[in-house]
């Protein structure tokens, strides 16, 4: 057997070293190298034999042409959590990887124990805790009102016993929590550093595409809120889900950013209970403040993240600024848009906003990442800065290009149709989006083509 060799790998770009020094020469960064030991490959023909891969013949992989290749559809399974079924796509795929990151104690851990607990005797599972006793997981499940008998759970944190132990229990369903504890004794570097993430996490990767059982990797996150670990481990894994909400408020929502099998930036949207995560049916109504009346700089728009239209109050306060260098804030909306938007808003709209703070904020602590945005931004902004509400029962989309033109975004009727089953009767809305009728059902519809025409709307 030959003999095996340790490397050295960047954290943040996985390039390998022959020897440690302060800085990767791939990325440039600094104090990144950890030891990792390179296994000889091992010849492996088996699985081909076993018709295992597709194209392999005695043995040997052929290249072979994808009018050749059977496709048949993902095998799925229900969780029976709706809205965790919408984010993975329409439910669990036979031998996926999860990777689920988080603040701790957002609920990353009570929500795969509600998932294993309403599969039951369904998808058989199992539950590996390398932080907490089997004591604080029953206990967590008695306080979550879960069935106990379905519920298997295993204390461990070496991967070659874990794995022997699901090897023979055979589950379909394995939940690891999390993988920053998992260590193997293959390496010397301690758990938790990237050599020994990547490698239980490539062993974890390996099982669930040879047994067909689904693996769910809970990840600790940085404070800058990445997935701790190394940044290949993003790239092993099926799907990668996070947790985002501010920590004062009751609601969460998960977010696919990487999904094989389903729509990126697909949401779902959780309350916090005293009996754990509670789907939220009707997400738009949460993000929707109960004015008692018109309210100066509030505008509603109608967001799309994955295939799911939502109604979103985007909020701005407007204010003379004592500083030299006026605050531009935004929350839920990337900040250097906004400076943006508001010097289109200067040239374009005649109104200027450089000697005041400007502090925008989509309510419900959601984010908001497409261009659909900009012009109900600086409907809010404007708003504000009048200190004149917008025609009530009102919302807008659309994207505000550089030379004050409103643009068309994707799927612009479906939006207006959200927005008309919640009862707005007014949209302003790009005029490519619009309707030929200028109406959709009772819900008149204004399309404009400038952003001094988007102004003159809300008079």
């Amino acid at each position: 057997m030959a003999k095996a060799k340790t490397a050295y790998v960047c954290a943040d770009c996985g390039a390998e070293h022959t020897k440690w020094q302060g800085q990767c020469i791939e990325c440039g960064a600094w104090n990144t190298l950890s030891e990792f030991v390179v296994q000889p490959a091992q010849k492996s023909v088996g699985a081909a034999r076993q018709g295992g891969y597709a194209g392999a013949v005695n043995g040997v992989a052929r290249v072979t042409p994808l009018t050749d290749v059977l496709v048949t559809a993902e095998s799925r399974s229900l969780t029976g959590i709706g809205e965790l079924d919408r984010v993975l796509g329409g439910g669990l795929v036979d031998g996926s990887v999860v990777l689920i990151g988080g603040d701790p104690g957002i609920g990353k851990s009570t929500l795969l124990l509600q998932m294993l607990g309403t599969l039951g005797e369904k998808l058989p599972s199992v539950y590996v805790t390398g932080e907490e006793s089997l004591a604080q997981v029953a206990a967590r499940a008695q306080r979550l009102d879960l069935p106990l008998q379905p519920l298997h759970a295993l204390a461990e944190t070496g991967i070659e016993r874990i794995l022997e132990q699901v090897s023979a229990t055979r589950p379909r369903v394995l939940v690891i929590d999390s993988i920053q504890t998992i260590w193997t004794d293959l390496l010397t570097a301690a758990p938790g550093s990237v050599s020994q993430v990547r490698e239980s996490a490539a062993k974890l990767t390996r099982f669930a595409k040879e047994t067909g059982t689904s693996v769910f990797l809970v990840g600790h996150v940085t404070k800058e809120g990445g997935i701790a670990g190394p940044r290949v481990l993003e790239h092993m894994v099926d799907a990668v889900l996070y947790f985002e909400g501010e920590s004062g408020s009751r609601f969460r929502v998960l977010r696919a950013f990487k999904n094989r099998f389903g729509a990126v930036n697909e949401l779902g949207v959780f309350a916090m209970s005293e009996k754990g995560l509670r789907e939220v049916p009707n997400p738009s109504a949460i993000f929707l403040s109960a004015h008692s009346g018109p309210t100066s700089g509030s505008a509603v728009m109608v967001t799309r993240e994955g295939t799911r239209p939502l109604l979103v109050e985007v909020q701005a306060l407007v204010d003379q600024s004592s500083l030299g260098n006026p605050r531009r804030v935004a929350l839920g909306l990337e900040q250097n848009r906004l400076a943006m938007l508001l010097a289109v808003l200067h040239r374009h709209g005649g109104v200027a906003a450089y000697d005041q703070d400007v502090f925008v904020n989509v309510v419900g602590g959601i984010r908001v990442q497409e261009t659909a945005a900009d012009l109900p931004v600086l409907l809010a902004v404007l708003s504000s800065l009048r200190d004149r509400p917008l025609p009530e029962k009102t919302i807008a989309f659309g994207e505000v290009g550089l030379s004050g033109e409103i643009r068309p975004v994707p799927n612009g009727e479906e939006r207006m149709k959200e927005a008309a089953h919640h009862g707005f009767r007014r949209a302003i809305v790009p005029k490519a989006n619009a309707p030929k009728q200028g109406r959709v059902g009772e819900m008149e519809v204004v399309g404009v083509e400038r952003l001094a025409q988007a102004i003159d709307a809300c008079r």
